[in-house]
């Protein structure tokens, strides 16, 4: 499916508009179409792979705050289609679940849950895939610190643990600089300060 299909797309989806993209087909599809276009794509059109599911966070002072960005692949037809679908509430995102048409949403829609904030309504088993249940932040929102915040361990993994103490958050001591040349080992953002590094390894 190329970007000229995406009238033909329409005429049978039309809450469906076009998105701007420098690769291949994408489309804005309202939450509560979600669903029933996914399955459409899944059972009509041969978009049987579900590769990505994601979310974007604009920034609080733009409403809607969140959108969840789905990537489907045809691998009959061997096509992409990039699929963006805003959270109508910005104080609590919600989504519907594509875990009952795609069981790769389940650990995917758990990731951007956790990180985002997101709850997939319908989702069989929400809960943090990477962070522990009671983490109170999302660390990908945007008002989350690139250098992260501390954070003491649950007081059950805290018993297990010899020595526990609260650690410091990855790479403390922003702000954070790039070459911008180079490899992507070269230009990946390292933090000026890391001198916490150093007292970590002396004590």
């Amino acid at each position: 499916m190329s970007h000229a299909d995406f009238a033909s797309l329409q005429e049978r989806f039309a809450y469906l508009t076009e998105r701007d993209s420098a690769d291949h087909l994408a489309v804005n599809c309202p939450a509560e179409h979600l669903l029933e276009f996914c399955t459409a794509l899944r059972d009509s059109l041969g978009y049987d792979l579900l590769v990505d599911v994601t979310a974007i966070d604009w920034d609080a002072e733009t409403s809607p705050r969140f959108t969840g960005i789905y990537h489907i692949l045809s691998t009959t037809h061997h096509n992409y289609i990039r699929i963006a679908s805003d959270c109508t509430d910005d104080a609590e995102p919600s989504l519907p679940s594509l875990a009952g048409l795609f069981p790769a949403a389940n650990w995917h829609e758990r990731e951007t849950y956790d990180m985002m904030g997101i709850r997939y309504e319908g989702h069989p088993d929400l809960k943090r895939i990477l962070m522990w249940e009671d983490y109170p932040y999302h660390p990908l929102r945007k008002e989350f610190p690139l250098a992260g915040i501390e954070v003491p361990f649950p007081a059950a993994d805290v018993a297990e643990t010899a020595n526990a103490k609260v650690l410091p958050a990855p790479m403390m001591g922003g702000p954070f600089v790039s070459s911008a040349d180079g490899t992507m080992r070269e230009i990946e953002p390292q933090a000026k300060d890391e001198s916490w590094t150093e007292k970590e390894e002396q004590s």
